[in-house]
């Protein structure tokens, strides 16, 4: 298969996505930058993970416009690059926002140098009762 065979494989399986769900192309961008971060982000709960997230929807933004600008090329009905960088930036603006503010998402594990040595569960249980 060749890639402008690919690239007007997309292209189709895009338009009857828009067709079938009745939303806007910039739209779907947004909706498709969210689910494969929040995807990504499931699958890769490590260190790290909000980034490689963001990376992987990057990618999907970029390739995506690149097979689109195949495709123009191939039928001679090129777009003015400001269309493409619209798209790319309805894909990964949500991803992005979530990417820098993921580190007051997740959850911080307390060390056990925070915890106090000399209090045993009967010490906390006093301290409830006398509250």
């Amino acid at each position: 298969m060749t890639l402008i065979e690919i690239a007007s494989l997309f292209e189709e399986r895009k338009l009857s996505i828009i067709e079938a769900s009745g939303l806007g192309k910039d739209a779907l961008h947004i909706y498709f930058g969210l689910a494969l971060f929040l995807a990504v982000r499931l699958l890769w709960r490590w260190q790290r993970g909000w980034i490689v997230a963001w990376l992987a929807v990057v990618a999907m933004a970029c390739g995506g416009e690149w097979l689109d600008m195949t495709a123009e090329h191939s039928r001679s009905t090129i777009q003015p690059d400001a269309a493409h960088w619209h798209d790319i930036w309805n894909t990964i603006f949500w991803p992005t926002v979530l990417l820098l503010v993921g580190r007051w998402l997740q959850p911080t594990a307390k060390s056990p140098a925070d915890a106090p040595d000399d209090m045993s569960g009967e010490d906390a249980e006093r301290r409830l009762e006398q509250a």
